[in-house]
């Protein structure tokens, strides 16, 4: 459905602002970190132009070759690649194609860096719109514009996943729903749920803790959230917290690390769960803030330690810990549909190295664990490499290390088609690895 022109900025200069966060993905910047940076009246606009731009970016790079002998300048180049990822479909065009062509050209003629290819942009356009289908399946035989990744993180998981993969990659260019933790502490599932329906907004129980909307919203409009009585957290996230206590001994007494904490969601869900003595570490000591940030809005407390986890001797007491969570640094493979520059930003090279981190932090604070005592290794990640391959390389040199019941990969797939109402919906999340890992008693 096309969207109304009136009440957003000018559509040229989104398109503009759009291009130059492309531009920036292109050069080895987050998005995250390139939309923070536009002016607050067109970010909203801007992030979801740009987020559907990346989910659709192989496919408009396949027909940018298609309609260009030669790669016009990276201004250009970035702003005909933003005009043909929203509007090769027309269901998924945010706006009518003829209304897009336009304005992307007003867009190049209005900006000096793209001025002198105005006329070029507008002839490849036009000719797009006369050739539109033509063109399209042209590219479909390329695998890149067909599933919009890379075609190194296609045949990785084409490997890694066999029975699977074609799935994955279809769920990593839908839309995430948004879902909440709730602060058990503070309030009730049910509480909240009230409270979500009196300001007209549906949601449905999605585990022990969680909701999720029908319909996602900024956080600001959701009731509860600045009041700390909720926190947005997808539900595979949300597992971390129990499956490291559960079991302890006396969790509220437990003597607990949380490696790798920014932004310190897992933090607080620990401190929800039980009265834990609770270190948070992280090696930024910016994302440090964020988990004070975080606590602070929830009511929790936590000593922030802003460190290298595997640098030891540089924060820790000698004092053995009775849990561990280590959410290792990782690809973040399962997370691209919340953050579809992921796959755009990641190299080939780049999960062997990621690869290594993790062995050094699973090494380096295997030690810090008391006798009898939990280590939750985690990622964000369905690279194998990264998960279950990254464990068995572990317990194979670790013969004190047990590997208790545990999900192990957490796959991401399609959400059900729209009406259907969800409760505990299979699939619906995050993709996560989880090992639980116990030292032998002496």
């Amino acid at each position: 459905m096309a969207i109304s022109l009136t009440t957003q900025p000018a559509l040229w200069q989104q398109l503009q602002v759009t291009a130059s966060v492309l531009m920036a993905v292109r050069q080895g910047v987050s998005g995250t970190a390139a939309i923070a940076k536009v002016p607050g009246e067109l970010r909203p606009g801007v992030q979801a132009l740009t987020f559907a731009v990346l989910r659709s970016l192989g496919r408009a790079q396949a027909l940018r070759q298609l309609l260009a002998s030669r790669n016009p300048p990276p201004a250009a180049d970035a702003l005909l690649c933003t005009a043909l990822a929203l509007s090769w479909r027309d269901q998924d065009a945010p706006y009518e194609v003829f209304t897009l062509v336009n304005q992307t050209v007003e867009a190049a003629k209005r900006d000096a860096a793209t001025r002198p290819q105005a006329g070029f942009l507008n002839a490849c356009l036009r000719r797009f719109l006369r050739e539109r289908d033509t063109l399209v399946a042209s590219t479909d035989a390329q695998a890149q514009a067909r599933w919009n990744h890379p075609v190194w993180w296609i045949d990785r998981l084409r490997r890694d996943w066999p029975d699977d993969w074609q799935n994955m990659l279809v769920a990593n260019n839908t839309q995430a729903p948004l879902t909440l933790r709730v602060n058990t502490r503070r309030t009730s599932v049910a509480a909240v749920m009230r409270s979500l329906e009196t300001a007209g907004l549906e949601a449905d129980a999605t585990g022990a803790t969680a909701l999720t909307l029908r319909q996602a919203k900024p956080v600001q409009a959701l009731p509860g959230f600045f009041e700390g009585l909720i926190s947005v957290q997808d539900i595979a996230a949300q597992l971390a917290a129990p499956l490291l206590l559960n079991g302890l001994e006396q969790p509220g007494r437990s003597r607990v690390l949380d490696a790798c904490a920014a932004p310190g969601g897992k933090t607080a869900h620990l401190l929800e769960l039980a009265d834990c003595d609770v270190i948070a570490l992280d090696v930024d000591p910016v994302r440090c803030e964020r988990v004070h940030e975080t606590l602070q809005r929830l009511g929790l407390q936590a000593r922030v330690v802003a460190a290298d986890a595997a640098a030891v001797t540089t924060w820790w007491d000698g004092q053995p810990f009775d849990a561990i969570l280590l959410d290792a640094p990782c690809s973040a493979s399962g997370i691209v549909r919340r953050h579809p520059d992921v796959r755009w930003l990641r190299r080939p090279s780049d999960i062997d190295q990621l690869v290594a981190v993790q062995a050094r932090l699973l090494n380096a604070l295997w030690p810090l664990l008391r006798p009898g005592g939990r280590l939750l290794y985690s990622t964000c990640s369905v690279f194998r490499a990264e998960g279950e391959n990254q464990i068995q390389t572990f317990l194979a040199h670790n013969t004190e290390a047990l590997l208790l019941p545990s999900p192990g990969h957490l796959l991401p797939f399609s959400p059900p088609k729209p009406g259907v109402v969800l409760d505990n919906p299979a699939g619906e999340h995050d993709g996560f690895y989880y090992a639980l890992l116990q030292k032998r008693p002496l």
